[in-house]
């Protein structure tokens, strides 16, 4: 897509047709070379957002006297946890 960001849901729906493409050999040396490095592009890109929606994303828990306190989902990834 050229002149437009795609979104996450286009970005991911066009890694599986790369690795659709790939797995069942429908494509040139070349094509495949090319795939592949867009796929990479493509799955580098999907990290990092996937890793900023996971910062972003919090859970908010009871505390035992009652109160609530946001935490991460995930506190292995070295967010806060108060």
């Amino acid at each position: 897509m050229t002149g437009k960001k795609r979104s996450f849901e286009e970005s991911l729906e066009r890694l599986e047709e790369l690795v659709r493409a790939l797995e069942q050999n429908e494509l040139s040396l070349e094509e495949s070379l090319e795939a592949f490095e867009e796929g990479t592009k493509l799955a580098e890109s999907l990290t990092k957002e996937l890793d900023k929606a996971q910062k972003r994303v919090m859970k908010l828990m009871k505390t035992e006297q009652g109160e609530f306190d946001l935490a991460p989902l995930d506190e292995e990834e070295g967010l806060p946890d108060d």
